[in-house]
């Protein structure tokens, strides 16, 4: 089976995609200059459902900490991004959301989606892409670059016998006839859908006609046509007392159907969103710019990242501060090797070189987690071992089949009741007045 390859962005690839941002930023963002602070370095990457919101209510606690993080003037005091694996919006729409939610003044730059990356994906731009989820997946494909997108609405239209699981939704009487689409070349899924059953058998049509779902189903033909998937949640919270349903749960769902029908494991191209390192660098890039924009002559040295799912948000924030500590002992190594004379053509077999950073950029030092029990962690159910080392191969994963699933990295450098708690922890940390 094809393991998704966590190392995979690459910083020229990532830099790429931010030209002009700090531009837009300083445009956009007008409550993000001016303020100063040239040491005690650092950056917030929050996560947004059970540890801001639940639903659409508020957690206290969210808006009494975002009164303490800017000043009078409604300035931030340090970089913070929202990274969320969210995807069935807009950026601008959800910095709206959340500005009305927490009182406080959220830029779109700000923002980072589950399906944010998928604007260094240039390779598949041009592609006939069809694509998966709910709310405006057309807008929101053509926002980040796609330039020819098919929905399953418009796929439906063409191939009016394709739906029939929903017996309402059948062709009465007469069978109109087929339309045809041109061949679809990918599949991007953005997050889980309204109707399952018409998404699971569409995109199993489309994967086993090569792109051309009129044609016969050919469960022999493997691999398939690229599939891009964003959000790997497979459970997150709203305002009911259990955990729902997350866009993980379709795709496994997906899989177990591709695997079923042709014996094969579904392939993906990419696996976007948290935990990804491909995720956390794009989030590191967005506190770069944020930190340039408040002034700061500094670099940022460290992130803390906080989330209410071990699974996702703490498992990609230990996994981020892993290829960060990797990053700079290759980088230490490739000192040691240019000191000694020794040539080298390639920055390491890993590929977690920095030779695409600019000249003077730093990667931070680290990045910690930081788990709160607002969301789909709770204490009443259950408790995290005390040590790291006491983590057993016995805790269920929750995770993604194609990420090698490594206990110890569930492990939060803290645990906190909430969000206000977790931000006074941090500028605490930092040696930081809030």
């Amino acid at each position: 089976m094809q393991k998704v390859q966590l190392w995979k962005s690459g910083w020229q690839l990532l830099k790429s995609g931010f030209e002009g941002a700090s531009s837009r930023l300083n445009k956009n963002a007008p409550s993000l200059r001016s303020y100063c602070q040239s040491s005690g370095s650092f950056g917030l990457l929050f996560d947004i459902d059970g540890v801001l919101v639940r639903g659409r209510t508020p957690i206290p606690a969210a808006k009494e900490c975002f009164r303490k993080l800017v000043d009078q003037d409604g300035k931030y005091k340090v970089p913070v991004v929202f990274v969320t694996n969210a995807g069935n919006c807009m950026r601008q729409t959800k910095a709206e959301h959340l500005s009305q939610l927490l009182d406080t003044e959220i830029s779109p730059d700000q923002v980072m989606l589950s399906h944010s990356p998928l604007r260094m994906f240039t390779q598949f731009h041009k592609m006939c892409v069809l694509v998966s989820g709910q709310g405006p997946v057309e807008e929101v494909a053509h926002n980040l670059g796609f330039e020819d997108v098919v929905t399953m609405d418009m796929l439906r239209d063409g191939y009016p016998l394709l739906d029939v699981v929903d017996h309402d939704r059948r062709p009465k009487d007469t069978i109109p006839p087929t339309k045809g689409l041109q061949k679809i070349d990918a599949v991007i899924l953005f997050g889980e859908p309204v109707r399952w059953e018409t998404n699971l058998q569409l995109i199993v049509d489309v994967l086993l006609t090569n792109g051309s779902p009129d044609h016969n189903w050919n469960t022999v033909q493997y691999p398939h046509i690229p599939v891009l998937a964003c959000n790997m949640d497979l459970l997150w919270m709203a305002e009911a007392k259990n955990p729902r349903f997350g866009h993980g749960m379709f795709l496994v769902c997906l899989e177990s159907l591709y695997k079923k029908i042709t014996g094969y494991d579904l392939k993906y191209e990419a696996l976007i969103g948290k935990p990804s390192v491909v995720t956390y660098n794009y989030a590191e890039l967005l506190i770069r710019q944020q930190a340039e924009g408040l002034g700061w002559t500094k670099p940022v040295k460290r992130l803390y990242a906080i989330g209410d799912n071990p699974m996702a948000d703490i498992y990609g924030a230990n996994l981020y501060n892993h290829y960060l500590k990797i990053a700079h002992q290759t980088e230490v190594q490739m000192k040691d090797k240019a000191g000694s004379g020794e040539a080298s053509s390639s920055s390491s077999s890993s590929g977690l070189g920095r030779s695409a950073l600019e000249p003077g950029q730093e990667l931070p030092e680290g990045c910690r987690s930081v788990l709160v029990c607002t969301g789909v962690y709770s204490r009443d159910q259950e408790e995290l071992p005390s040590d790291a080392s006491e983590v057993t191969e016995q805790r269920i994963f929750h995770g993604h089949r194609d990420f090698r699933f490594d206990p110890s990295l569930t492990q939060p450098s803290f645990v906190v009741e909430d969000v206000k708690e977790a931000v006074e922890l941090v500028f605490e940390q930092e040696g930081r007045s809030l």
